[in-house]
């Protein structure tokens, strides 16, 4: 699956089947989170068959159901941003691994979560993981023009980041945030909405990804 076809792919799921990660996916997670926490400076940390966080056992709860395993994004404060970014990557890794998931905010019992949190961190969200009952489906989305000044005539690169803009998850589907082009390098910026600046990271990420550049990209 090349990195298009996984963006697309990956759905946020909100129903999860009474079905353990296997040993190979919690490997690979673990591993990936490793990655992300040694060159972020992060404390991404995998919880697996942990029932209380989603309330798995009582299915009236909240909008996630049969959920016993997450991401719980964890950092110092004030990187919201980076909390965006390494989190959607190890998502997109989930997926690749055939594991569905959700990014929440809200929707958990923040203090029966099973995180460490050191001083000076926070637990900012978490994000479901595990096997759903279905794929979840497309949503609706912005078009290139109303998120950048991308138009024809633009370089290719540019032009396939946008795409991928356009397939990562934001919070509420808001999708505020711009990206304009200034030959090589590019400006992202987040606008005014819920969580606005962790869905910069999201992003961000994603452009990476459909552009094929890394991060001297951003202006």
């Amino acid at each position: 699956m090349d990195r298009f076809e996984l963006m697309k792919a990956r759905h946020s799921v909100r129903r999860y089947l009474d079905k353990p990660l296997s040993a190979e996916a919690v490997g690979a997670l673990n591993e990936e989170i490793a990655a992300c926490n040694e060159e972020s400076g992060l404390h991404i940390q995998l919880v697996t068959n942990e029932p209380e966080a989603f309330q798995a056992e009582k299915p009236e709860y909240g909008k996630i159901r049969g959920c016993r395993n997450y991401l719980a994004l964890v950092g110092p404060k004030g990187v919201d941003e980076r909390i965006g970014y390494f989190g959607e990557k190890v998502v997109l890794k989930a997926q690749e691994l055939g594991v569905n998931s959700c990014w929440v905010a809200l929707t958990y019992k923040k203090g029966k979560a099973d995180v460490r949190v050191a001083p000076g961190e926070k637990l900012y969200m978490v994000i479901a993981l595990g096997y759903g009952e279905t794929q979840g489906s497309p949503r609706k989305s912005k078009s290139a023009a109303e998120v950048s000044d991308c138009r024809e005539g633009d370089p290719e690169w540019y032009h396939a980041g946008i795409e991928a803009a356009l397939l990562a998850p934001t919070a509420v589907n808001q999708q505020k945030f711009r990206f304009e082009r200034n030959g090589e390098k590019v400006k992202a910026k987040a606008g005014l909405g819920f969580y606005s600046k962790v869905d910069l990271g999201i992003v961000k990420y994603h452009f990476e990804l459909g552009a094929e550049k890394d991060g001297g990209v951003w202006e």
